[in-house]
């Protein structure tokens, strides 16, 4: 049976995690900026028993990467680069845009790329290639000129793959706090960069945090989440499914079902059990659900205000009518509507970023998307006509500041 969960107990221990590491984390950058790549290749061995003779991944490995992945495979990653590069596209703003808000005063935006940005791309416990996808694609759709990427050794071929797909510029054979280090400031392999976006267990996010005096990062990406608000019209077995699905990523991912059916939480349940005894991770799924559970509400309405409040990773929605609860929702890092719309699309295949803010931080965050590698400028443009508009307001407010030489670079532009 699915547990009953507390909400704030349960959002509280999300973000637990990251204090009890701060201090390994600490010296884990400390040894990074004194030692450099020699660092990088003692955690190596330390963390990934692997002995590097270099940090940066060659060409020549990248083009044999090729050899060793099926090329249905391959088909796969390209077919899913195609769709996410064509929705990232559609979120990317003009270089410039002005507007003639009064006579003779026109403002507008520039926007430009960052030059150089590091993506995090995890290993371990699994390859993953849709990560590569999903990090490296909306910066080059941005324009980002130089995109690292470093990832746990030893790097999957499949990985290796999947980033040339995507475009990335170089590859870095190194993953934890040590790799997020490197690429915040700087090895002798690797330049430093201006931000660093990517999910990662604890160790990986903490240091994210740590070290934003250095690089800016994209937000808080931990172990994996999934809501789902459901009622008695949804089908159980797809339920489950969906919350297994979230479970095999990590013992740490975390599962909520949010309902006002009684009996579904039961048949849920019942669902979680039978796909479960069958499941090739189970081990990680049983000590996932050890960290999920469920929440009974009195209306659907409730449910929206409760996943509100979590602000999960993902937000599944699974009602008779599932719009009127799609408007009620403010936080969610991504949202899946309807009982076909499968979390796994977004992970792979319909073309949306599957990097999200988890533990909450969604209420502050929004997913990965291509505004995350620009920054924007101001800009004004003012004629005769606006200039004489505009003049006396700004030479009042500078000297009621006692600010002369604004008032005067104001005063002697008049005719």
């Amino acid at each position: 049976m699915l547990k009953a969960l507390c909400v704030d107990e349960w959002a509280k221990s999300r973000r637990s995690g990251f204090d009890s590491v701060r201090d390994t984390v600490n010296t884990i950058i400390e040894e990074v900026r004194a030692d450099g790549d020699r660092a990088l290749i003692e955690y190596a061995q330390k963390f990934d028993r692997v002995r590097l003779d270099q940090v940066r991944v060659s060409d020549d490995e990248i083009k044999d990467a090729y050899s060793q992945v099926d090329p249905k495979l391959i088909g796969a990653l390209t077919q899913s680069e195609a769709r996410i590069t064509r929705f990232h596209e559609l979120q990317s703003p003009p270089g410039l845009w002005l507007s003639e808000v009064e006579p003779g005063v026109t403002l507008g935006v520039k926007t430009t790329p960052l030059a150089r940005i590091g993506c995090y791309v995890p290993g371990g416990r699994a390859a993953y290639p849709s990560t590569a996808l999903m990090t490296v694609i909306p910066a080059k759709v941005a324009g980002v000129a130089e995109v690292c990427v470093t990832t746990p050794p030893p790097v999957n071929p499949l990985t290796l793959v999947a980033l040339d797909i995507a475009g990335a510029d170089e590859i870095y054979r190194c993953g934890g706090a040590q790799a997020v280090a490197a690429m915040a400031l700087g090895t002798e392999s690797i330049p430093p960069v201006q931000k660093i976006v990517g999910p990662g267990n604890v160790y990986v996010t903490a240091a994210k945090m740590m070290l934003r005096e250095y690089a800016e990062i994209d937000f808080p990406a931990g172990p994996s989440e999934v809501a789902i608000i459901a009622d008695a019209s949804a089908n159980p077995e797809y339920i489950a499914s969906d919350i297994l699905a979230q479970a095999e990523h990590d013992p740490n991912s975390a599962c909520v079902l949010i309902t006002d059916d009684k009996s579904l939480v039961e048949r849920v349940s019942q669902k979680v059990h039978e796909l479960t005894e069958c499941a090739g991770r189970r081990e990680i799924i049983e000590q996932a659900l050890e960290n999920s559970g469920h929440v009974l509400c009195s209306s659907l309405y409730e449910a929206a205000a409760i996943a509100n409040d979590i602000a999960p990773e993902h937000l599944s929605i699974m009602v008779s009518d599932n719009f009127s609860i799609l408007s009620q929702v403010k936080n969610a890092g991504s949202i899946f509507v309807g009982p076909l719309t499968a979390v796994a699309f977004g992970d792979y295949a319909s073309g949306t970023n599957h990097v999200l803010p988890t533990a909450g931080y969604a209420s502050i965050y929004s997913g990965l998307d291509v505004n995350h590698f620009l920054k924007r400028t101001s800009v004004q443009i003012l004629e005769r006509e606006g200039f004489d508009a505009l003049s006396s307001v700004a030479e009042a407010l500078a000297r009621a500041e006692g600010l002369s030489a604004h008032a005067d670079s104001v005063r002697i532009r008049r005719k």
